[in-house]
């Protein structure tokens, strides 16, 4: 077991979450084709975060052409180049499942205001 432990241990990114749930994100994905290699730019809003440790992933949901898109990565993985925060969602809930329904301006998610003393 301790041989597993050490090996997830190298595999963990430092930094890696600074999102949550609710989150609008800009996920930088290296995609590779053939020899060449490009980033491709994922952004959409996180509806749940599951697992732990070298295990963890996430779920972005995104809008494209009118079709609800769902993609899950790896948190930990050494394809994603960066994750950025667009925008702090104001949520209650572990999981935004319920958003696989909605449509129109029901589908969104407050915005976090941050205090400023």
């Amino acid at each position: 077991m301790d041989i597993i432990k050490a090996i997830e241990a190298k595999q963990i990114k430092e930094n890696a979450q600074n999102f949550s749930v609710g989150d609008t994100v800009k996920v930088y994905f290296r995609i590779v084709e053939g020899a060449t290699e490009r980033v491709q730019v994922y952004e959409g809003i996180v509806i749940a975060i599951n697992n732990y440790g070298v295990r963890k992933t996430f779920v972005v949901r995104k809008i494209s052409y009118g079709v609800g898109v769902e993609r899950i990565f790896p948190l930990h993985s050494p394809r994603i180049d960066n994750i950025e925060v667009v925008r702090r969602g104001k949520v209650r809930r572990a999981k935004l499942y319920y958003l696989r329904d909605r449509v129109g301006k029901s589908a969104k998610v407050k915005e976090l205001i941050q205090k400023k003393n």
